[in-house]
């Protein structure tokens, strides 16, 4: 059935897969971005997350393509997915990069919430694990990292994440809607595979993110998979692709890079570090492009 869908950034790397991924699944999507999206199935409001009003005002807005169709009468939306936001440190100053992730979070959910929508998916990120962005290299207290891990960053842009998280578990206890919480690893596009060779040859210097990945488009997977499943309240999943973005046992990881650090349970042999079988058990996540699809194993 399709849905209608409002996508905040969908022009960015990751958003705009996964817009094009609902898309070629059926579903309407507007895309709150202040770029416009290259994309003729998909129109584009130009929309300051950090300014509440254009927020509220955008998500009870017209969802059409077009100013002259028949009707611009807004219609119910089904689902708000919230991946807008600075991508990563260094590239602001730490304390507008929190501002305008946190803030810009709480006003996309508070609006959402107060304007009926019951299903709301937001981008989280690996950086909540604290190795990714740390002032120096750490290790994790266990592996695999999964969503009962207590995160701990240091840093400005996962901090921002913690507290996404902690915002959209509080609207889900005041509304009863869906708010999933989406820890996304490090998005491969489907023309970077051709990178793989190279962090083969130097497995170290994907450490700091578990060697973790997900292929943009297994998270447009996972993504309408999270807009489908209903009734699971206040959730966070990892989205991950099932091995790392090594060529190297996972075991064999951990040896030469986390030494000492304990395993919970079994891990396959090229299992990734980043679990995603919260999401494969809960959402039916499954993803299907593996590196080894597109890259010569050994």
């Amino acid at each position: 059935m399709t849905k209608r869908i409002i996508f905040t950034g969908g022009s960015g790397k990751a958003g705009r897969h996964v817009v094009q991924y609902l898309v070629e699944h059926g579903h309407q999507v507007l895309n709150l971005d202040t770029k416009p999206l290259d994309n003729p199935k998909v129109r584009t409001l130009i929309t300051d997350i950090t300014d509440s009003g254009q927020v509220f005002n955008a998500l009870s807005s017209y969802t059409g393509l077009h100013e002259f169709d028949q009707s611009l009468a807004p219609q119910p939306i089904d689902a708000l997915v919230h991946f807008a936001a600075i991508p990563r440190i260094l590239i602001a100053p730490d304390n507008e990069l929190f501002r305008v992730n946190a803030m810009g979070t709480y006003n996309v959910i508070e609006a959402a919430v107060k304007l009926g929508i019951r299903k709301i998916v937001i981008a989280s990120s690996e950086t909540t694990y604290g190795l990714v962005f740390a002032n120096e290299p750490r290790n994790p207290r266990y592996f695999p990292l999964d969503e009962d891990y207590d995160v701990d960053p240091m840093d400005s842009y996962a901090l921002s994440k913690v507290v996404n998280e902690k915002t959209a578990r509080a609207f889900a206890l005041r509304s009863g809607a869906d708010i999933y919480a989406l820890r996304i690893g490090n998005v491969i596009e489907p023309d970077e595979y051709h990178l793989f060779p190279g962090w083969f040859a130097d497995p170290g210097f994907r450490k700091r993110i578990a060697w973790s990945y997900v292929d943009a488009r297994d998270l447009g997977q996972i993504t309408m998979r999270a807009i489908e499943t209903d009734g699971l309240g206040f959730q966070i999943f990892n989205a991950a692709n099932d091995e790392t973005s090594s060529d190297l046992p996972t075991q064999e990881l951990i040896d030469r890079f986390y030494q000492g650090v304990p395993v919970k349970g079994q891990l396959g042999e090229y299992e990734t570090l980043l679990s995603n079988r919260k999401a494969r058990a809960m959402l039916g996540f499954q993803p299907r492009h593996s590196w080894r699809k597109y890259v010569g194993a050994k």
